[in-house]
């Protein structure tokens, strides 16, 4: 016999009310029903659960073992019950969607474009420095969209059943303290930048600490990594001048902190929406992607540095995605 919640309900009433003939009252149960009952759990566990006295039964030493942990049990299956019962008179949205997003600007957008194709929409987000969890989350079905990003050379690998739309694709600019020297200029060249102590996320498999050497290498320059740090953590850094950092075109400025080009460009990354092409939210795809666009254009535009390098360039917008 597999024991079910039901047995565990009987055993806790016995325990509860001191005898069986009280026992089956409550469960409204007859007296020999509960007995047998007891017996064929008693069977199923291996020991006795209770002695048997004049005044009633008192739990077994291992009937008290059972009975903590029954204890503990139904309280959190009566309230998963009570749950399953409330939410259709609740009208609790049939629709519930998990977003996972990278440090971008565009999660926003995407929360955005869903509620405008339902409105009472459970959502909930996830953020994570890597985007190949997210991306492994989606495929696995325990996200239903993600925004995440590479560099060139090393696009990610997007596994089977997960579909991905670039956004935009635009320069790394750098971080540097506000009264770093550096930061009088216009757009700063890497030469310059040689000696300094960077912050940067730790190597990770989505290879953009490889992408960055790589490509500093070919032009002979080389990062000095002393902080492998992320978020919060570069900004303190950089504030504080201790260090100085790559970072998205998108990146606002921020008092004692400032943001320049890089001369030539040489660092570019991309951003990408991605989704399961049999999830929820394949069909909405145009609508998804024209409104998270448009929230990193929204982005850009927060930007001075940006708006003025975009100008420099004669564009309106970053190299093609």
């Amino acid at each position: 016999m597999e024991l079910e919640f039901r047995h565990l309900r009987i055993i806790c009433s016995i325990a509860d009310c001191g005898s069986l003939t009280r026992a089956a009252a409550s469960l409204r149960l007859t007296q020999p029903g509960v007995s047998a009952q007891l017996a064929r759990i008693e069977r199923a566990l291996g020991g006795e659960l209770f002695s048997r006295a004049q005044s009633g039964v008192i739990p077994t030493a291992f009937g008290e073992e059972v009975l903590s942990r029954a204890r503990a049990v139904l309280p959190t299956v009566d309230e998963l019950l009570e749950v399953a019962t409330l939410a259709p008179q609740a009208g609790w949205s049939q629709h519930r969607f998990r977003l996972g997003s990278v440090n971008a600007p565009l999660l926003g957008g995407l929360i955005t474009a869903i509620r405008s194709h339902h409105p009472e929409a459970e959502i909930s987000t996830r953020g994570q420095g890597c985007p190949v969890p997210l991306v492994e989350a989606v495929a696995g079905g325990r996200l239903e969209a993600a925004v995440v990003g590479d560099s060139p050379g090393y696009e990610l690998a997007l596994p089977a059943g997960v579909a991905g739309e670039p956004i935009a694709t635009e320069p790394l600019f750098v971080a540097l303290p506000a009264a770093h020297p550096l930061a009088a200029l216009e757009e700063v060249a890497l030469e310059d930048l040689e000696g300094e102590d960077w912050a940067a996320p730790r190597p990770d498999n989505d290879r953009i600490r490889e992408y960055w050497s790589r490509t500093l290498l070919v032009l002979g320059r080389r990062l000095r990594v002393v902080h492998e740090v992320e978020g919060r953590l570069v900004l303190d850094l950089v504030r504080s001048g201790h260090a100085v950092s790559f970072c998205q075109a998108t990146f606002e400025e921020v008092p004692g902190l400032a943001v320049r080009p890089i001369v030539g460009n040489p660092l570019w990354y991309r951003h990408v929406l991605a989704w399961h092409e049999e999830g929820p939210l394949a069909s909405l795809r145009p609508s998804l992607v024209q409104t998270v666009t448009e929230a990193y254009w929204t982005a850009a535009a927060r930007s001075a540095v940006y708006r003025s390098w975009l100008e420099r360039q004669g564009a309106t917008a970053p190299a093609p995605a």
